[in-house]
């Protein structure tokens, strides 16, 4: 069962330029940078009350946000959902027909355990499933 939004996922070209934006616009400074290598990503987080933005810029040109950058340019990348039990849902809905873009969790940023839904079967949204990692 899905809990809540656990984030919305925005790529960037330039984090640094993206950083000092969203400092202004939201008040509050980013309580946290990571590298996801496997996914050649760099992250940062901000959390305002219950509800956390993740910039997202590549790492490499070969990787997802690169690719997403080059396609489609600055925007929402992805939402993100905070679930408590990922392989039952990964059961769910692949039952439920979706396709997911990786049946395995994997290691995510922010100490999250992650599967990617597929965007042509979820309206053209890319939905993540996350689970703090215990």
């Amino acid at each position: 069962m899905v809990n809540k939004i656990e984030h919305i996922g925005i790529a960037v070209k330039n984090m640094d330029d993206a950083n000092v934006l969203f400092e202004k616009m939201l008040g509050v400074s980013s309580y946290k940078m990571e590298a996801v290598e496997s996914e050649g990503v760099l992250t940062s987080f901000f959390k305002t009350g219950n509800n956390k933005i993740e910039l997202l810029v590549a790492t490499n040109p070969e990787s997802p946000i690169a690719k997403f950058l080059e396609k489609k340019g600055e925007g929402i990348h992805h939402i993100a959902f905070d679930v408590d039990d990922i392989e039952t849902e990964i059961a769910r809905l692949k039952n439920e027909g979706f396709v997911l873009i990786n049946e395995v969790p994997k290691k995510g940023a922010d100490n999250k355990l992650v599967v990617f839904l597929h965007p042509k079967n979820t309206n053209g949204v890319l939905v993540e499933l996350c689970q703090e990692i215990k």
